[in-house]
């Protein structure tokens, strides 16, 4: 196998063919596919040889001995012409040299007539009885004849045509039928030979233009995509088959990974600005928690009843600080699971989301007691970007005259899943948004927002082993549906 595979790679260069032609034909690889469909042609034209000479050498071979017992039969009529079948011996050989037999035979109602007598002969001949369907034994009798010994004689019985008889059987020598098969067969075989190259060249040119060519346009593609994914590929060709189907589903999927590599570049970017003033910011919190820590101390009610809501704040703020290089590198802190209230989760959420009775309230549908197994950190989270994106939504909606806004979170308990329900009154989501909208830096608002607060959300929701989806939309309002395994 080693030694054929500088002479596969160098056909094309004996060839005489160009470079590009060479790159076209597969020649440059022996072990690319053009070399596997050139030998798979190969091997088909081989296979329509056999099945072409085959039966024409059992057609000819046949054919070839009818006329021998042919010929015999009507030197048979002229024989039993004669009175009481007397025929000289220089007639007799005359006869026998016109139908190319040594001795003919009659055979009717049992009885064998030997009309023409028959010479010694040093072999026994081999029986060809045509009157019997035998189409394995037509196929090798040829081949019998051809590779047979040079003495070899062949008995033929057939029905006759001309005659009366059960049958008409002939004594012929096998080398002269051998002669005209061989120059048969040549002849047979370079015809055939040629059509099977020309119909094979014609086979394979067609593929290698129809599949070979688009197949290694679709691999220098990905070849090029994965040394630079930035650089604009070929454009997909407008075919409408298969490869046209590949073309376009490659280019389409390209230019997706182009844009999850653009996003993740910029949360990288993200991340590392973060890093930068993540000491700095961790710096404010801490002044702003010993500030609090003062308020502590101040006789005012309104501050007392506020310090609360400051504290809560200041802490997730520190642990979001603490986090934010986690997010950077596309990762969460596994939640810390525990089994809390929901509703005062609920309530607390609305609170930090800027939900009031004046503005966009709260409208809970909780059952009492009702517990979660969650992070209640990472929970919180989630309810306080999906009630301030919905707040946010319906504050923005200028079309919203006398209506006040609402939103509504329900939870149930659905086989050991709990399915919490935000939804909304708002405006919607724009159709164009809807389908990318847990995408990073995808938002519906141009004036703020990063488009991260969803895609945080589903990841964390993920964390949990469970999934955050929006499941309606449209101008009557919106609902995100939040499933969490209680286990």
């Amino acid at each position: 196998m080693s030694a054929e595979r500088p002479l596969l790679s160098d056909v094309g260069r004996r060839l005489r063919l160009p470079a590009d032609w060479r790159d076209r034909l597969g020649f440059h690889r022996p072990d690319a596919l053009a070399w596997r469909l050139l030998v798979l042609t190969f091997i088909f034209t081989v296979v329509v040889e056999v099945l072409i000479i085959a039966p024409s050498a059992a057609s000819f071979h046949e054919r070839w001995l009818l006329d021998r017992l042919q010929s015999a039969e009507l030197a048979s009529v002229g024989v039993e012409a004669l009175p009481y079948s007397a025929v000289e011996d220089d007639v007799a050989e005359q006869l026998l040299a016109i139908g190319g037999v040594q001795a003919v035979v009659v055979g009717d109602q049992g009885v064998r007539r030997l009309l023409l007598q028959a010479p010694n002969l040093p072999r026994t001949p081999d029986l060809i009885d045509l009157r019997e369907d035998r189409p394995a034994a037509r196929i090798f009798d040829p081949w019998r004849t051809l590779f047979g010994h040079p003495d070899r004689s062949v008995r033929v019985q057939a029905r006759p045509r001309y005659r009366s008889g059960d049958f008409i059987e002939v004594l012929a020598p096998a080398q002269p039928l051998k002669l005209e098969l061989r120059t048969f067969l040549v002849n047979s075989l370079l015809t055939s030979l040629l059509i099977s190259l020309v119909a094979g060249g014609l086979l394979y040119g067609g593929l290698a233009f129809l599949v070979l060519q688009p197949l290694r346009r679709v691999t220098r593609s990905i070849e090029r995509f994965a040394l630079d994914p930035e650089a604009e590929g070929d454009p997909p060709s407008d075919r409408h088959d298969e490869i046209g189907r590949v073309e376009r589903e490659l280019a389409r999927m390209q230019d997706e990974v182009r844009q999850s590599l653009r996003s993740r570049a910029r949360l990288v970017a993200l991340g590392e600005a973060v890093a930068k003033i993540n000491h700095d910011l961790r710096n404010m919190l801490t002044s702003a928690q010993i500030a609090s820590e003062r308020l502590a101390d101040s006789p005012d009610p309104q501050v007392a009843k506020a310090l609360p809501r400051l504290e809560r704040a200041l802490g997730r703020a520190a642990a979001l600080s603490r986090n934010v290089l986690e997010y950077g590198r596309s990762e969460e802190p596994e939640p810390q699971r525990s089994r809390f209230a929901l509703g005062p989760a609920v309530a607390a959420a609305a609170e930090d989301a800027g939900l009031s009775d004046a503005g966009v309230r709260l409208t809970k549908a909780v059952p009492a007691r009702f517990t979660v197994h969650a992070d209640p950190d990472q929970l919180h989270r989630v309810l306080v970007n999906l009630m301030r994106n919905a707040r946010q939504a319906i504050e923005g909606d200028a079309t919203r005259i006398g209506r006040k806004g609402v939103i509504k979170v329900s939870a149930v308990d659905e086989g050991g899943t709990v399915i919490i329900r935000v939804a909304d009154n708002g405006p919607g989501i724009p159709p164009r948004l809807s389908e990318r909208l847990f995408e990073p830096f995808v938002s519906g608002r141009a004036s703020d927002g990063t488009g991260l607060g969803l895609t945080i959300s589903r990841e964390l929701a993920v964390s949990h082993g469970g999934d955050l989806a929006l499941v309606d939309t449209g101008p009557e309002g919106t609902t995100f549906e939040l499933r969490l395994p209680d286990w």
